[in-house]
C-alpha cells in the first residue's frame, strides 16, 4: 500500500511540475494517478476488513480464554472435592477395617471362614438379615418348612438361606 501511495505522490509531483508536456503523456499520467487512487482505496478496504476480522478474532480468543479459565477452575474444584472424598473414604475404610478386626476376633474361625467364602461368592455380602420371613440377601420369602427349621434351631446355630446360601441373621423382626 505504501508503494502505491509513493508512486501516486511521485506521479502527482511529475504532473504538477509541468515536466510532462505531451498531452498523451499527461492523459496517461492522470489515468495512472486515478488508477492508483482506486487501487489505494481497494487496498484500504482490504486492510479495514482484515483489521475488523482481527479484532473479531481477538474478541473470540478473549472469550475462549475466559471459558477455558472457567472450565479449569471447575476442574480444580472438582479435583479438590474428589480428593477430599477420597480422603474421607480412606479414613472410613481404616475405621471400618479396625472395627471389623475387633468383631472378627470375637467370631469363631470356622464361621469367619464360611462368611468370607460366601462373601467372595455372593458379591461381597456373606450374611443377610432375615426380615419378615424374607432373606434380605436374595429378597426371597422363605418356605414355611424352612422357617419352621429356623424356629427350632438354637439361637447360636448358624442358619443359611436355601436360595442364596447366605448366612441368615435372626432379629426380632425376622417373623419367626
Amino acid at each position: 500500500m505504501d508503494q502505491v501511495r509513493q508512486r501516486a505522490t511521485r506521479d502527482q509531483q511529475r504532473l504538477d511540475s509541468g515536466a510532462v508536456t505531451s498531452p498523451k503523456d499527461l492523459e496517461n499520467l492522470q489515468r495512472e494517478i486515478a488508477s492508483l487512487a482506486k487501487r489505494q482505496g481497494d487496498l484500504e478496504d482490504v486492510v479495514l476488513e482484515v483489521m475488523e476480522r482481527r479484532e473479531s478474532a481477538q474478541e473470540r480468543v478473549a472469550e475462549l480464554t475466559e471459558r477455558v479459565s472457567s472450565v479449569e477452575a471447575k476442574i480444580d474444584d472438582a479435583t479438590a472435592r474428589r480428593d477430599a472424598a477420597f480422603e474421607a473414604i480412606d479414613a472410613e475404610v481404616a475405621t471400618v477395617t479396625k472395627e471389623r478386626e475387633v468383631v472378627a476376633a470375637s467370631i469363631p474361625d470356622d464361621l469367619l471362614k464360611l462368611y468370607d467364602k460366601l462373601r467372595g461368592q455372593q458379591g461381597g455380602i456373606g450374611a443377610a438379615k432375615l426380615y419378615a420371613r424374607s432373606c434380605q440377601g436374595c429378597r426371597q420369602e422363605l418356605a414355611i418348612t424352612e422357617l419352621n427349621e429356623i424356629r427350632k434351631a438354637a439361637p447360636d446355630t448358624v442358619v443359611r438361606c436355601e436360595n442364596c446360601r447366605r448366612i441368615l441373621v435372626r432379629t426380632s423382626e425376622s417373623g419367626l
